[in-house]
């Protein structure tokens, strides 16, 4: 009986001992903080703008017909190359011969009038000269003389008018080209009215083509005469081509209050994979610059978690905080202290790096066990890097974020990862 109090003490004993050991670990752990760090390293920015646009040709010619008729014989099919000037169709061009010759009549009838008042002209005339007739009818001999030549430049007026119109039936393409659309067969009546009815569509060379494609009003002000451009369409999504800027349209598009401009792409097509038509997804290259030192734009939105950044100031005076390296600068109005609690106003202005009322850019550098901080000149950012100009050198440890127990420390000891410039004004938080 005396053995089983004995063992059951024991047991009681061990497992408070088990249950202190398990305790205290865990709450060294929670008290325990992790770094995420990386080493500043030399980089590239890149920042680009995307669109989406359609292929068209540089230079597409509706051809229509300017008098109406049956067409009587087509010479070109869809996709035929055709040369400048050269034949497409022809209309049926009986009433038009007829009108010629009705044309050719009233010339020759009007010569003929010229002629005959002409003469009585010249007659009356003489007769005047000699007082033999009255000035009345030598008046209307001459008003006789002058409507026959009107009417004859009328004849002719006309006359030409109807070897045009003659001309007109035969349909030729007014460029070297290819072509995309016929729109009429043979033996299909056309009617030209008001509106030019279209027959064919003729584009110029497809080995150089361009897109057209809807840049957004927040990104127009990026984009410059000359830049270099990537794109893509459906039908080759694994094949990337290369244009460049050509013009910036200064006419808006709005739609559903959204304000775009047109913005003109040079496309290349030597091999003809390319059709007019085709959805191009195209991307702007805006901004590069290449071999900088460059961080994460997390290391400049990353703040110390208070708590731990009050203990470790109990822990490590003000000149043992900057490192190894000793690059880093001290809050500008913060006392020195080497033993008890910090000011709760001096963690926090060191924390934020403030001075002077103004909030510089600073980055947390790791180095060993110390860490410090640093102000930096920064550059040209992108979505995810930033440019240092000054501040820090490659090979340096900065901060990413922090972590207690495994789980995020605070609010601010980690910033939300976004995409946005760190530079850009944000809301002010709370304590």
């Amino acid at each position: 009986m005396k053995s089983r109090r004995i063992i059951t003490k024991t047991v009681i004993v061990t497992a408070i001992a088990v249950l202190a050991l398990v305790a205290g670990s865990c709450h060294k752990g929670s008290n325990s903080y992790a770094f995420e760090t990386t080493l500043v390293k030399k980089g590239s920015i890149i920042n680009n703008i995307t669109a989406t646009g359609t292929l068209e040709a540089d230079t597409t010619v509706l051809i229509g017909t300017q008098v109406s008729g049956v067409i009587n014989k087509i010479f070109v099919d869809f996709n035929s190359v055709v040369k400048k000037h050269q034949l497409l169709a022809v209309l049926d061009t009986t009433p038009l011969q007829t009108q010629v010759r009705q044309s050719q009549a009233a010339l020759d009838q009007s010569k003929g009038e010229v002629e005959f008042q002409r003469a009585t002209f010249e007659r009356y005339q003489a007769l005047l000269d000699k007082k033999l007739i009255a000035q009345a009818d030598y008046d209307q001999v001459k008003y006789n003389y002058s409507t026959a030549r009107a009417n004859l430049k009328t004849a002719q007026a006309g006359y030409d008018k109807a070897v045009v119109n003659l001309n007109y039936a035969y349909i030729t393409s007014p460029i070297l080209g290819v072509v995309l659309n016929r729109a009429v067969d043979q033996g299909q009546t056309v009617a030209s009215s008001f509106s030019t009815p279209n027959l064919f569509t003729v584009a110029n060379d497809l080995t150089q083509m361009h897109v057209e494609a809807a840049v957004d009003e927040a990104d127009i002000g990026q984009v410059k005469n000359g830049q270099p451009v990537d794109f893509t369409v459906d039908a080759f999504p694994t094949e990337i081509f290369k244009g460049s800027v050509r013009q910036i349209r200064l006419q808006p598009t709005v739609t559903s209050n959204v304000v775009t401009y047109t913005v003109i792409v040079n496309a290349p097509n030597p091999d003809k994979k390319l059709m007019p038509g085709m959805t191009a997804n195209i991307t702007v290259l805006v901004q590069k610059v290449d071999s900088v030192l460059i961080v994460p734009g997390k290391a400049l939105r990353f703040v110390p978690d208070a708590n731990w950044l009050s203990e470790y100031m109990k822990k490590n005076p003000v000149g043992q905080r900057q490192g190894a390296g000793g690059t880093g600068q001290s809050a500008g109005n913060e006392r020195p202290r080497t033993t008890g609690t910090p000011d709760p106003a001096v963690v926090a202005q060191y924390q934020a790096g403030s001075q002077g009322g103004k909030k510089p850019v600073v980055v947390w550098i790791k180095s060993g066990d110390l860490v410090h901080r640093t102000r930096v000149t920064t550059g040209a950012i992108d979505a995810t890097n930033a440019e240092i100009k000054s501040g820090l050198k490659e090979g340096d440890e900065v901060i990413l974020s922090m972590s207690q127990g495994g789980k995020p420390a605070t609010a601010t000891a980690a910033a939300p990862t976004t995409t946005t410039s760190p530079f850009m004004p944000q809301r002010p938080r709370g304590r």
